[in-house]
């Protein structure tokens, strides 16, 4: 029996009114008041201007649902199969690094708030906790882990090894980092997290990241940061150098940061399982395309090779039915859900997710569909700007 995720909403009316709003664009406004500014800049902010971000806010906007009326959707199915896993609907926890920045439970509370609900969740290497112990938060739950691709190749084989044998699935390397992009909230507060040895959990706790330190990391934290630094990513990885990551993960690999359709071409070329049609939430290139704008374009060069995934700018529930018309299969959901955790813990990051897909539900059955498989470009009409 598919769940009603619209149920959600007499659940409220009948109970109580709730802890956090259910307009999740009120989100952020919420957690730059309770929180500390740094934090709240490094989830919030964006590179130079935040021109990208608004422009992803913007092409997804400019997007108009067209609905059709006197349809059947009385009983509603919103699962999908994404990489060869059944998921109860087209919606993924995206990769957000850091969490203990915004709540104490960090990211064992937003998987398991994924795990409660269904939905996969994906671990960032870049996680203020270990691999493993996220795993045990989340039992047998779906989870998929995401790479920063190191320059060490060790530390690289030994954090696939340690994600295959704690059970996450898919994997997600983002491409769209090689370098950390000019983000002025961040350097007008002088916050880096990392080099206060926060989100690097991954790293300190890697046998490879260790055997290259003189001395331990409790012992002089500050070569060990210094060590992570120089290490975290590799602005001279190359399209050939994906062959280390498929000889080493026998699982599904999905690419992120993918814009131009030449990119996703070379991705099916070289083997790859899928792409997120992403520009890291504007946080990276500063005037780059808009994500939703992107993604018609990457879709007609591989939608009949990749799983095409999207992310950058979601915020409601009508945004991933605008996203799986542009012809994405599913949505992944970052700042939000770190909003939420930040606001109320695990409870914080159910209610986001909940209510995304309680309003997604609402907007497929007020469209004129049943299912996520019959929503296409002809729901859509896109208004001049």
């Amino acid at each position: 029996m598919a769940k009603h995720w619209a149920d959600f909403q007499y659940e409220i009316y009948l109970n109580a009114v709730p802890r956090l709003p259910t307009d999740l664009t009120r989100l952020e406004e919420l957690t730059e008041q309770r929180l500390g500014p740094g934090p709240v800049g490094y989830v919030a902010g964006s590179a130079g201007n935040g021109s990208t971000a608004r422009a992803n806010r913007a092409a997804l906007d400019r997007r108009r649902i067209v609905p059709r009326m006197l349809r059947d959707v009385h009983e509603r199915d919103l699962s999908v199969e994404v990489l060869g896993r059944a998921l109860p609907a087209p919606l993924a926890l995206a990769p957000v690094g850091v969490l203990s920045i915004m709540h104490p439970d960090a990211e064992p509370a937003a998987a398991r708030a994924a795990a409660a609900q269904g939905v996969p969740y994906i671990l960032s290497s870049a996680s203020s906790t270990p691999i493993e112990q996220v795993a045990e938060a989340m039992g047998d739950a779906e989870r998929w882990f995401q790479l920063y691709w190191a320059k060490d190749r060790e530390v690289t084989r030994s954090f696939l090894n340690r994600a295959k044998a704690t059970g996450y699935s898919v994997l997600v390397v983002t491409l769209d980092t090689p370098i950390l992009a000019w983000r002025p909230r961040d350097l007008d507060q002088a916050y880096l997290p990392f080099l206060h040895g926060v989100g690097t959990a991954n790293h300190f706790s890697d046998p490879a990241f260790r055997a290259g330190l003189a001395k331990p990391v409790h012992e002089d934290p500050n070569a060990a940061v210094m060590h992570f630094v120089g290490m975290f990513a590799d602005p001279s990885k190359t399209w050939p150098d994906l062959a280390f990551l498929r000889e080493h993960w026998d699982g599904p690999i999905v690419l992120k940061g993918i814009l131009h359709p030449d990119d996703a071409r070379l991705a099916a070329d070289a083997g790859m399982d899928g792409v997120v049609v992403s520009n890291h939430g504007g946080r990276q290139v500063a005037g780059s395309v808009a994500a939703a704008d992107a993604l018609p374009g990457v879709v007609e060069a591989v939608g009949d090779r990749l799983t095409v995934l999207f992310d950058s700018g979601v915020r409601t529930g009508d945004d991933i039915f605008k996203a799986l018309a542009l012809g994405a299969r599913a949505v992944l959901l970052g700042r939000p859900y770190a909003y939420g955790l930040g606001l109320d813990g695990q409870a914080g990051v159910e209610h986001v997710i909940r209510s995304l897909l309680a309003e997604f539900d609402l907007t497929l059955a007020l469209s004129g569909h049943a299912t996520p498989a019959t929503v296409g470009r002809a729901d859509l009409i896109e208004n001049p700007v």
